[in-house]
């Protein structure tokens, strides 16, 4: 059998382009069940706060569940590496965060390469942090805790949300520019660690205004100090580290990524999805 040119090209096209038709339904009906939002950290820190509240407007926005699972462990990489295995359809989202570039620093191998298998959804805002001390500390003032730091060496407890976490290395830049000794302790994430801080088990932690202001508000935490340069406007009477540590500066960013190979029009619907609800007041 022989074919004419046109009738092989007009074959091969069509040929060619089912692979793609499967992945365009995908796009023209996404989401078709329920969607996994992973934040890889405990429950009850910024990321958590972020991502439920994320969740809830995509849920309403594109009628189907966005349902936040918590993975904690090895500073977030245990839930960004169960996203990069996950099916490139959508269904499965990560809340990233800073924590997820620092690791590319800190950890010789990992299961993954963030910036290859992670694909760009939507950034989401950037956080600052607040420096937050149990109700015993006998400090009130960031300078009165430095002093206090200096005379209790090796007896204040640092607590963060897991090593390399930005929770823990706004702590470390802290101890570097003041020179005070506080021993680290790392958590599964902000919620287990700001209990102990409430229960005294640990004495001071770093960790973003989503999960600091209830306890500043109620009266059960103390804030020392904010983390950006200038003050913020939730807490105006609350002054900033570089007030007392000139050239101190650390913030928190979150974003949502999705598998590589996640179809461009699924990612261009999340991404449209997610700024109409930043942009609503």
């Amino acid at each position: 059998m022989t074919f004419r040119r046109r009738e092989f090209l007009r074959l091969a096209a069509s040929t060619a382009v089912l692979p793609a038709l499967p992945r365009f339904a995908w796009s023209l009906t996404y989401p078709t069940r329920p969607v996994r939002i992973v934040v890889p950290l405990a429950a009850g820190g910024g990321v958590d706060i972020v991502a439920r509240l994320m969740g809830h407007w995509l849920s309403e926005r594109l009628g189907q569940q966005f349902i936040v699972e918590n993975r904690p462990g090895a500073g977030t990489n245990i839930g960004t590496e169960a996203v990069v295995k996950a099916a490139p359809d959508g269904h499965t989202l990560l809340l990233v965060n800073a924590a997820n570039a620092i690791n590319a620093t800190l950890y010789e191998k990992l299961g993954f390469n963030f910036i290859r298998d992670i694909a760009p959804v939507a950034s989401i805002m950037r956080q600052p942090q607040v420096m937050l001390v149990n109700l015993s500390v006998p400090a009130r003032t960031l300078p009165e805790f430095i002093d206090h730091a200096n005379a209790s060496r090796g007896k204040i407890s640092l607590a963060s949300a897991g090593s390399g976490t930005p929770s823990h290395l706004a702590g470390e830049l802290f101890k570097m520019m003041t020179g005070v000794d506080m021993t680290h302790v790392p958590y599964r994430g902000v919620g287990p660690a700001l209990t102990d801080l409430l229960g005294g088990q640990v004495q001071v932690i770093f960790t973003s205004t989503a999960s600091a202001i209830e306890y500043v508000r109620s009266n059960r935490l103390r804030a020392l100090a904010v983390t950006p340069v200038t003050r913020l406007d939730v807490m105006p009477d609350v002054p900033t580290v570089a007030e007392f540590v000139p050239g101190y500066e650390a913030t928190q960013w979150y974003g949502v990524g999705a598998p590589r190979n996640t179809p461009a029009e699924i990612v261009e619907t999340l991404n449209r999805e997610i700024n109409v609800g930043l942009a609503d007041p």
